[in-house]
């Protein structure tokens, strides 16, 4: 790997961690950049939790320190999610990613018409969707069915819990981001652990992002907190956009 490669990957590591502490999905400008640089696919998708996880956890910390998280929620879905992550991450290989990028792209397409169509969505909190059965579903959509998908795939991971807490929940999409930002740290470590132990992560690679995905974690951390939900909505829907282009170039022009 030469200097140019290097200087590429520790750039993108900054802006991916500014997009996963606003929104989530980083990984659309992590990943391609690795494989890019030569990093086979899955040393690559090892490597990209391995800088994640660190930025991810920064911006976790900097959202608890200046805004209130739901702990109720935070604490039980982190911890489910830590463990449907590495499951994921262990039977990724038994799975083929391509049967589901083409359904990733429709959830993400409705996403974008749903946030788009409905101006006021996650501008302000709606406390009164808050009943104990929404509780129970956002645990086991964000811990167990988003953790898994991240661990199998990840694109949008992010994302689809910053949506999942603000459509089950009546979250504001800044409180919203923050409580993800809880839940993607456990899958991204359960997805390490997993891959740590397959001896897929390129540590020294790794760790070198980690330092500038931090970076950039808390300069999008800051910028969700003092801008608010309006400024998040509008990068919410730039970054379905660049996911849903990303998986329809694997799916139909890679190939």
């Amino acid at each position: 790997m030469h200097a140019g490669q290097i200087v590429l990957l520790l750039l993108a590591a900054v802006a991916a961690g500014w997009v996963d502490a606003v929104v989530g999905g980083g990984g659309v400008l992590q990943l391609p950049v690795l494989l890019l640089a030569g990093v086979p696919p899955v040393q690559a998708l090892a490597t990209n939790k391995s800088a994640a996880i660190f930025g991810t956890a920064s911006a976790a910390v900097t959202y608890a320190r200046r805004t209130k998280l739901d702990r109720a929620v935070a604490v039980p879905a982190a911890a489910l999610a830590v463990a449907f992550a590495g499951l994921g991450a262990a039977s990724a290989a038994l799975l083929d990613a391509a049967v589901l990028k083409p359904l990733v792209m429709v959830v993400l397409l409705g996403v974008a018409a749903f946030v788009t169509l409905r101006p006021a969505f996650g501008r302000l909190p709606q406390p009164h969707l808050r009943t104990r059965g929404r509780v129970v579903a956002a645990l086991l959509v964000s811990g167990m069915a988003i953790a898994y998908y991240d661990g199998i795939l990840g694109p949008g991971t992010g994302t689809f819990l910053l949506i999942a807490f603000t459509s089950i929940l009546g979250m504001d999409f800044v409180h919203a981001s923050a409580t993800a930002k809880v839940i993607n740290t456990g899958t991204n470590l359960g997805a390490l652990a997993v891959f740590a132990a397959q001896g897929h992560v390129l540590w020294a690679v790794g760790l070198a992002m980690a330092a500038c995905n931090i970076a950039g974690a808390q300069i999008g951390a800051r910028m969700a907190l003092s801008r608010g939900s309006g400024f998040v909505r509008v990068v919410l829907l730039c970054v379905v956009a660049a996911l849903v282009a990303k998986l329809a170039y694997d799916q139909f022009l890679a190939a």
